[in-house]
């Protein structure tokens, strides 16, 4: 992924750990990336690829501070630069609170897939995401939705998951459909601190995230599957399929999530922009050259090779695969570092999905829809509940 402007954005989200990224390039003026860089990161990246599917990503800081204009110069670089037969896909992740008409027509026009931020309801939202002057953000980021579905451009809403709005899965999941919202990932937000396990008030607690995901999922599946797409629903059931799950955090080995900064600067990963993840720049070396390095090779191989062995023995560990790095900061029952902060979480939910996971598996291998589980899942809950409310026999006196 690329970072045009940096960590430069029009808000001031309290949770936002890029902002401060600005420290890392103290003599910088401007964060712009210059036409240069990015015909060179355009040729280079895909000069890189292996296949003839390329997929840019474009983050920030706020990446439509750039401009229309650096974006249509993107798109020429690409058709100037694609090999025959490539097919070259762009995302954009966004706060969506620039969002226009014009900027709609050309992500339309040129099949942009574009992530936008949402927290929540307007109460929820706007704790944490508000801008410079410490206004709240939440109708302007829903205009932003508006114009993208007014235009029919393609674009899912990323929810970042912190300790107020994990308190209200079923509030906040049925507030985005209600927005007729059909793509959406929960990300949760772990700040750490020091070297120890301590993490800031902000950050969702490990186990309540698990029953974040469950409550959201025991809705999903029983009424959504098949018009409502959860990007760890569907990371999970590859994995049930027997497929190495494909998001990176899930993968059994990481290093593809590499950054770049505007001034050609390469990064690791989006969360190890730090002096010591600096993989080179590409105005000095190819991309390819940086991307197959020792170094980020290692890096990349680490995930696995400090796996901790109450990792390796996990009955989940075929879909966590000891989840992200950056997380992997707590010790397990036995003493041993490298267990991952949110390991509670994802034990919980990983074991609440099984049964309709196995369920959905072999619908699917049967050439079924995955959504025909939906009235079994009905009937289970019906049951349930039934059972809950089945009055009991007072016992009689001897």
């Amino acid at each position: 992924m690329t970072k045009p402007i940096g960590p430069i954005c029009n808000l001031d989200c309290e949770y936002c750990f890029y902002l401060k990224k600005e420290d890392l390039y103290p003599e910088t003026k401007s964060f712009r990336m210059t036409d240069e860089v990015l015909e060179n990161y355009v040729r280079s990246y895909i000069e890189a690829q292996p296949t003839n599917e390329v997929v840019f990503a474009f983050q920030g800081g706020e990446p439509t501070l750039m401009g229309l204009r650096f974006f249509e110069k993107v798109v020429a670089y690409q058709k100037q630069y694609k090999r025959r037969g490539m097919t070259i896909q762009n995302t954009l992740q966004t706060n969506g609170t620039l969002l226009n008409d014009d900027w709609a027509t050309f992500l339309k026009k040129h099949k942009f897939l574009v992530g936008i931020s949402l927290d929540g309801p307007p109460n929820l939202h706007d704790k944490y995401r508000f801008d410079k002057q410490g206004r709240p953000s939440h109708q302007q980021v829903v205009d932003g939705i508006r114009c993208l579905q007014a235009h029919q451009v393609d674009y899912n809403i990323l929810c970042v998951v912190n300790e107020c709005n994990v308190q209200k899965p079923v509030e906040v999941y049925n507030y985005i459909k209600s927005l007729d919202v059909e793509y959406m990932q929960f990300i949760p937000i772990v700040e750490h601190f020091g070297d120890g396990d301590q993490v800031s008030p902000r950050s969702v607690g490990a186990k309540q995230y698990g029953q974040f995901l469950s409550a959201i999922f025991d809705e999903w599946v029983q009424k959504d599957i098949g018009k409502i797409f959860i990007q760890i629903f569907d990371i999970a059931l590859e994995a049930w399929l027997g497929y190495n799950p494909s998001l990176c955090i899930f993968n059994e080995t990481c290093g593809s999530a590499l950054a770049l900064e505007h001034n050609g600067d390469l990064y690791s990963c989006d969360h190890y922009v730090e002096p010591e993840y600096l993989v080179g720049n590409i105005n000095n070396q190819t991309m390819q050259e940086l991307i197959e390095s020792d170094f980020q090779i290692k890096f990349g191989n680490d995930k696995k090779d400090t796996l901790p062995q109450y990792c390796l023995d996990c009955e989940v560990k075929f879909m966590c695969n000891g989840g992200c790095p950056k997380n992997r900061f707590i010790k397990t029952p036995d003493g041993e570092d490298g267990l991952n902060y949110l390991c509670q979480g994802y034990r919980h939910f990983f074991n609440h999905i099984d049964q309709p996971m196995k369920l959905m598996a072999a619908a699917l291998e049967r050439g079924q829809p995955a959504a025909s589980i939906m009235a079994v899942m009905q009937k289970r809950r019906a049951s349930k509940n039934q059972s809950t409310k089945r009055p009991r026999r007072k016992r009689r006196r001897q």
